[in-house]
C-alpha cells in the first residue's frame, strides 16, 4: 500500500452571486485511497466567509469548484463549455454559457484570484484549484445514461432526486480506486428520512451540500491522478471531469 502523507481537499458548490446567495463547502482528508468527509459547511455567504473556511482547513492541498474561475470571452460560451457540451449534451448534462457580458465581475473569478494569492495555482502545483461540473462528474462516476434530476420539479420530485443521488454517493464507500467515507455524524445530508423531512430553503441547502460532496470527491480523484478529461485550457478556462464508472 502507498503510505503517502495525508492532506486535505475541498469541494465547493459556489453560488453565482455568492455575496447574497449561499454556497456549500465540503472539507475532506485524503489518506492513501480513502477520502474522509470531515465537514460540510452550508449557507456560506460572501468571499470572506468562503476564504475563512478554507484558511481553517490545515494542510489543504487542492480545491475543486463548481464555478467558472477564468472568464476572458466577451460573449457566448467559453471553449471548455463548448467542448464539454459536445460530450454530455446527449445525456442532458451540458452547462450554461459564461461570459463577461453576463458576469462582468464574477464572484467566482474574485475567489479564484484570492486563492491564487494564497498559492493555489490553476490545475497544477503543490497547491491547486480546478473547475469541476457535478452533472458531468455524476454521469461518469455512476455510469448514468442521463443526468440525475434533483434540482427542478415539485418538492416530491426534488426529494426523490436527492435520495437517488444520496444513495449513489453512499456507494462510493466501496469504490476500489478511492473510497469516500462519510462518518455517521456527517450523514444527515444523505439520509433518506432526513431528506424526506426537508422543505423550502432547507431542501435547497441539502442539494448544495450533495453537490459540494461530489466536488470534493472529484478533487480526490484529481489529487490521486485518476483518469479524467480536461476540457479547455489554463488560459481561457478548463473543466476537469473524471472518466469512467466508480461504483459497481
Amino acid at each position: 500500500m502507498n503510505n503517502s502523507p495525508a492532506y486535505r481537499l475541498a469541494g465547493i458548490d459556489l453560488a453565482w452571486k455568492g455575496a447574497i446567495n449561499p454556497s456549500s463547502i465540503a472539507i475532506g482528508k485524503l489518506t492513501n485511497n480513502e477520502l474522509v468527509v470531515e465537514d460540510v459547511h452550508s449557507g456560506v455567504l460572501g468571499l470572506d466567509s468562503c476564504l475563512h473556511i478554507l484558511d481553517q482547513a490545515k494542510q489543504l492541498k487542492g480545491i475543486a469548484i463548481d464555478a467558472s474561475l477564468i472568464i476572458n470571452n466577451t460573449e457566448g460560451y467559453r471553449n471548455c463549455e463548448l467542448e464539454l457540451n459536445q460530450s454530455y449534451r446527449s445525456k442532458w448534462a451540458s452547462c450554461y454559457p459564461t461570459n463577461l457580458k453576463l458576469y462582468p465581475n464574477a464572484f467566482s473569478v474574485q475567489l479564484y484570484h484570492k486563492l491564487k494569492d494564497r498559492g493555489f495555482n490553476y490545475l497544477h502545483g503543490k497547491k491547486w484549484q480546478i473547475e469541476c461540473y457535478p452533472h458531468a462528474s455524476m454521469v461518469e462516476l455512476f455510469g448514468l445514461t442521463k443526468r440525475l434530476s434533483y434540482k427542478k420539479g415539485n418538492v416530491a420530485d426534488k426529494k426523490e432526486g436527492q435520495k437517488q443521488l444520496a444513495s449513489l454517493i453512499a456507494q462510493l464507500e466501496h469504490a476500489k480506486e478511492l473510497k469516500l467515507i462519510i462518518p455517521d455524524e456527517k450523514q444527515a445530508c444523505i439520509n433518506p428520512d432526513q431528506i424526506n423531512s426537508l422543505k423550502g430553503r432547507a431542501l435547497k441547502t441539502n442539494e448544495d451540500n450533495l453537490d459540494a460532496i461530489i466536488c470534493l470527491y472529484t478533487a480526490g480523484l484529481y489529487a490521486i491522478q485518476s483518469q479524467g478529461i480536461i476540457f479547455g485550457d489554463a488560459k481561457d478556462g478548463a473543466i476537469w471531469v473524471p472518466h469512467g464508472k466508480r461504483i459497481n
